[in-house]
């Protein structure tokens, strides 16, 4: 240890400095920074963005992919985007651009999910004795499963719905 370590701040100097943070910041650029985060985690839980904590990163991205996390990520910068449009409408084109980039990889990647549990359900499906994939249909000839859990719960966001 060094003999010229400088002393912990008190308490009240970091209440002070917390305090004189709040006054210098404006809500708008708290609400960007908020925004810009979002993007950060959503892009982290999709695997786009490198882990820190290893340097095999194919086993952290693995280990950090979260869509529902990733939908809430993208839901919560895209709410905000209202609010900086009426206070910085010309600078939010990267942030919009962002959201996109993120929205895309999203939409691939769980459609990608999608299809890999599809083709599951289609190979399980396929095994079933014909009388039994007869009872499963309506009379038109068409499947009554309708939409998956995922979209028939409402938890499933599509791009442009």
């Amino acid at each position: 240890m060094s003999s010229e370590q400088q002393p912990q701040p008190s308490e009240d100097e970091m209440r002070a400095a917390y305090e004189a943070e709040l006054n210098r910041i404006t809500s708008a650029e708290m609400i960007i920074q908020t925004a810009v985060s979002l993007i950060n985690i959503g892009g982290r839980r999709l695997g786009l963005a490198p882990s820190a904590a290893s340097d095999d990163q194919s086993a952290a991205q693995g280990s950090e992919r979260d869509l529902e996390q990733v939908r809430d990520a993208i839901d919560g910068a895209s709410a905000l985007m209202p609010i900086l449009e009426r206070r910085m409408p010309g600078e939010l084109a990267p942030l919009r651009d962002a959201i996109a980039q993120l929205q895309v990889a999203y939409a691939r990647e769980a459609q990608s999910s999608s299809t890999q549990t599809s083709t599951t359900s289609t190979t399980v499906q396929d095994s079933k004795p014909e009388r039994a994939k007869a009872a499963e249909k309506t009379p038109e000839g068409e499947s009554e499963q309708g939409p998956g859990p995922a979209q028939a719960s409402g938890r499933l966001w599509v791009p442009g719905r």
